[in-house]
């Protein structure tokens, strides 16, 4: 247990070094007021680029403020996923590459220590911009619109965040028997994207989907209660997420013995 929270506390210190704890809260916290401002200030923005004839008047439907908080899970969704997917590309396959991993497993270093430090401080550093994003959002919702109660922010939050964590572990899977980084972010995102596909093709029959999760978060604010299945998701998304965690290690352990 030691061991494992020494690579911990290195992983957070390089990701600390590198800056990501610094310009990926910035990033979340971007994507979450960009909505609520746009969606307040849009009449204003379209009258002022807008080439109407004189005396003309724009009148949108004003959002919910719950539509807006959606539209700002949206943008995490998208760019979001992205930017996870850019952090985390080269957890371990940059150091496979350069040789540092086999530097490390040189000592008495378990792979599963090894594995499993990457992907908590990734998902420690991902919960902790993710949460500062959705927070920034609330408030913005609340300035502009009304505010939503928080305990359905934080229900909101929560799911969502599943979805997210699963993006990660995906991340650091594909990272574990591939060298190359840049190869790793675009199986990572192309698998993301055949997921959320087939998922909107086939709906009625992947009800369990994780790439269904999006939906029900943002479901869960616009209705009142859960929306139907969420439950089954998340408990799916999180089994998903240990064997995806396990096959690894497991992995990276045989594929380092090969080499």
């Amino acid at each position: 247990m030691r061991q494992f929270f020494i690579l911990f506390q290195k992983e957070t210190l390089e990701s600390w070094r590198n800056f990501k704890w610094i310009w990926m809260p910035i990033s979340f916290i971007l994507l979450g007021i960009m909505d609520p401002l746009t969606q307040h200030f849009l009449p204003q923005i379209l009258d002022s680029v807008g080439d109407l004839p004189e005396g003309a008047v724009i009148q949108l439907p004003t959002p919910s403020a719950a539509e807006v908080l959606t539209m700002s899970l949206s943008q995490f969704n998208m760019i979001g996923v992205l930017i996870l997917v850019l952090a985390t590309m080269a957890a371990i396959a940059g150091e496979r590459k350069s040789g540092v991993a086999a530097m490390i497993l040189v000592k008495p270093v378990s792979y599963f220590s090894f594995v499993t430090a990457k992907w908590l401080s990734t998902l420690l550093m991902m919960w902790i911009s993710y949460f500062i994003g959705m927070l920034s959002a609330w408030y913005y919702v609340g300035l502009l619109f009304e505010f939503i109660p928080f305990a359905d922010f934080i229900q909101s939050f929560f799911i969502y965040g599943c979805w997210l964590s699963l993006v990660i572990t995906i991340t650091i899977f594909y990272n574990t028997f591939l060298k190359t980084a840049g190869l790793v972010g675009f199986i990572t995102l192309a698998t993301i994207i055949l997921l959320t596909t087939l998922t909107g093709i086939f709906s009625n029959w992947l009800p369990w989907s994780p790439a269904q999760i999006m939906s029900y978060a943002g479901g869960s604010l616009v209705s009142e209660g859960l929306p139907e299945h969420t439950i089954e998701t998340i408990i799916f998304t999180i089994v998903t997420i240990f064997i995806l965690l396990s096959l690894s290690v497991v992995i990276f352990r045989k594929k380092e013995l090969e080499d």
